[in-house]
This record gives C-alpha cells, structure tokens and sequence, in this order.
C-alpha cells in the first residue's frame, strides 16, 4: 500500500504543477486562449434604447472577467468578439377582454432582445461561430417604468447563452 501510495505521489504534484491542467467548475473552456477582444455592439435595432449598446458590451466583459482568466483587451487577441443588437421589440403576449363598446387590450407584454454575434477563436478555429440570440421577459403595466430592470435580466440571458455557446460549448 505504501508503495502504491509513494508511486503515485509524483505523479499528483506534477499535476498539480502543470499548467496545462486546469479545472472549471463554470463549465467553461479557455484552453489556449489568454487574451480577448470584446468589441462595442451597436444597437443597430429599429427602436433604439440609448443606453443598451453599453449596458450589454459591459455586462458580457462582466461575464468573461467573472469566469475566465482571460484578459480583456484591445486589439490582437487569441479570441475576438464583436457583433451588434439587432432587435428591440415589445408586442403583446395575452388579450384582456373589455366591455362591448372597446377594443381588447393588452394583458401582458414581451420585450425581446436579440444580438448577432461573431466569436473568433483563433487557437481553435472550430470554435468560431456567428449566430443570433434572443431572450424575452413578460411583463404588465407601462414599460417606462420597469425598462431598465426588464433589460437588464434580458442583458444577463443573453450573455449567458452567449459564453455558454463560446466557452462551455453549449
């Protein structure tokens, strides 16, 4: 048993040592990468909030800087994300009846975000993707008054679908 032990020993420090041996308990994969390039996403949607382009580029440098040991930089990296929000849209998800002289109104809304995104990957370039993301939250009531918390839960879906789908393979 000693000797079993003792052989095994060596083996366990060199892989505690190794820098290619790493564990993620966020299920995310950098293998290779050191450096990212996050670049600004227009909001190039038909309605536009003002805030939102910089609201969702700083919450998916949030994301990255949280999880990973990437750093976060300008220019050349070994991974490169850029892309542009596409849609802003509130429509109507349930019809609430009225008296017989108005026409139905609205129950619930949606407001709905989507993001098209270009994930470079230069040390696998397997991993590249471009792809569009879409996340929801219902709502009731006037939009003017739960906006900013509406966006930014849709902010936090989309950027963890967007780090699953670049990091954890999702």
């Amino acid at each position: 048993m000693k000797r079993a032990l003792a052989a095994l020993l060596p083996i366990a420090i060199l892989a505690l040592f190794n820098s290619s041996c790493a564990i993620s308990l966020s299920g995310a994969s950098t293998v290779g990468l050191t450096t990212i390039n996050v670049e600004y996403f227009e909001n190039t949607a038909p309605l536009v909030v003002n805030y939102l382009s910089q609201q969702f580029t700083e919450s998916l440098k949030d994301r990255i800087r949280s999880t990973t040991s990437l750093s976060i930089v300008r220019g050349e990296a070994s991974a490169n994300m850029k892309g542009s929000i596409t849609g802003y849209s509130i429509e109507p998800v349930s019809v609430q009846s009225t008296n017989s002289n108005t026409p139905p109104i609205a129950g619930a809304e949606r407001l709905t975000i989507t993001v098209n995104v270009t994930y470079t990957n230069t040390v696998d370039k397997k991993l590249s993707f471009t792809q569009s993301f879409s996340e929801h939250q219902d709502f009731t009531g006037e939009i003017s008054s739960q906006e900013q918390k509406l966006i930014t839960e849709i902010n936090k879906q989309l950027t963890d679908d967007i780090f699953n789908r670049a990091f954890a393979n999702w």
